[in-house]
């Protein structure tokens, strides 16, 4: 078989026409429509109805984060408005310490207008219960991703995460083509998230409601929960040809010791609620392959490369269980007394990936010649193409907003 990398971008094209995208959600979240494929076979059915597919005692694996107000916007004495979008903490580099530092911190950001900020501090007043503090921004060089930017705001007592539920915009897609609105503060966040730090919110997860929950709870269904703070680039289209000339962008991911347990528990498998819950789950196997080979030291942070599946020595497919990989990730946790594993990961998982843990996963409709639909022909065996004409045919919405899919392989 041909190497990932000289995959087509082109050949995963298909018609998707302004009016599919769903521009709003559904006044009740769980009314959306539900496609369920199984082994080939699709039927259409709503999200309402998701235990009625689920098999009992299955793990189902959520994503917990919580989308944050990243946008903030400055207008210089010039009356240029400056937009800073914070991608990611900088200084501290954790993010539960960024959101409670206290004066001063530093985040990785996008720019928008950078030509009229050439240099200078950028200010405004800010108001935070009650009290009148002043925000700076200065630029201090640029990054991989992004700009370097010190927010300072004077204050020994006013946490950074106070700053941005002040004076941040909740950042939606930026296909929806329409500012943000009161309203997406809460349709835009699912009803679990928890742990504060993404741009974008994982949106196969915007379909639950309590009662959902606590349906599949009633029918034997398990639940566990992960954390990948999603980044902008989740959105970052694909312009080479073939995809090995495609730079993925990294996310910062947490997964606790009791997950790992319970994925053990489970064989090793699950239902994984979104791409993010899949590219968290995937990356853990190689997490525990990277701890086995010793291809980690002790001092450096663990990161999970793009190409990774894709390379052995011999050119075939790693040897590991998934019961060794996880394994593997429990005793760095009991050698280095943690109660959960943190890394990064950019992994792309495309055609020719071989799936260890995610067995069956929920998602939305994705964009054409994105990253995303590529990860769900992987999963489906590139059968990807039926079941977006089927769902274009029969009215289903698409994108973040949209309706979603059940994907369940073979007589899972």
């Amino acid at each position: 078989m041909s190497s990932p990398k000289d995959i087509c971008i082109k050949d995963f094209a298909y018609p998707l026409p302004d009016e599919r995208i769903a521009k709003y959600p559904l006044p009740e979240r769980d009314r959306s429509k539900l496609l369920v494929w199984r082994g080939g076979e699709i039927t259409d059915s709503q999200f309402f109805r998701l235990s009625g597919y689920v098999p009992q005692g299955s793990l189902m694996v959520f994503n917990n984060t919580r989308v944050i107000r990243a946008r903030l916007h400055f207008r210089k004495a010039t009356g240029a408005l400056i937009e800073i979008f914070c991608l990611e903490p900088h200084t501290p580099h954790d993010y539960q310490l960024s959101f409670a530092a206290r004066g001063r911190c530093t985040w990785t950001c996008l720019v928008g207008n950078l030509k009229k900020w050439k240099e200078g501090r950028l200010e405004q007043t800010v108001t935070v219960g009650g009290k009148i503090l002043t925000l700076t921004a200065e630029r201090l060089g640029e990054s991989g991703t992004g700009h370097e930017i010190v927010f300072d705001w004077g204050d020994g007592q006013t946490a950074f995460s106070e700053v941005l539920e002040a004076i941040g915009e909740l950042p939606i897609p930026p296909y929806l083509n329409r500012a943000t609105e009161e309203k997406d503060l809460t349709t835009y966040q699912t009803v679990y998230s928890k742990i504060k730090g993404s741009v974008a919110a994982p949106t196969a997860g915007l379909h639950f409601t309590p009662a959902v929950l606590a349906d599949l709870d009633s029918h034997g269904v398990e639940r566990a929960e992960i954390t990948l703070h999603v980044g902008a680039g989740t959105f970052k289209p694909v312009k080479s040809e073939r995809i090995g000339g495609h730079g993925m962008h990294a996310e910062w991911v947490s997964i606790s010791r009791e997950t790992v347990e319970r994925l053990l528990a489970h064989g090793g498998h699950c239902i994984a609620v979104g791409t993010t819950s899949v590219r968290s789950l995937e990356s853990l196997y190689y997490v525990g392959v990277m701890l086995l080979g010793g291809s980690h030291s002790p001092e450096e942070e663990l990161h999970v490369p793009q190409w990774l599946p894709y390379e052995t020595e011999d050119g075939g497919r790693p040897t590991v269980t998934t019961e060794e990989a996880l394994r593997a990730v429990l005793r760095h946790l009991d050698d280095h007394g943690l109660n959960a594993v943190q890394f990064s990961t950019q992994i792309i998982i495309a055609p020719g990936y071989d799936f260890h843990i995610v067995n069956a996963m929920l998602t939305n409709f994705h964009q054409p010649q994105s990253t995303l639909l590529l990860l769900v022909s992987a999963f489906v065996g590139g059968r990807w193409r039926e079941i977006y004409d089927h769902a274009l045919a029969a009215g289903y919405r698409f994108l973040s907003y949209g309706d979603s899919s059940l994907l369940m392989r073979g007589n899972e």
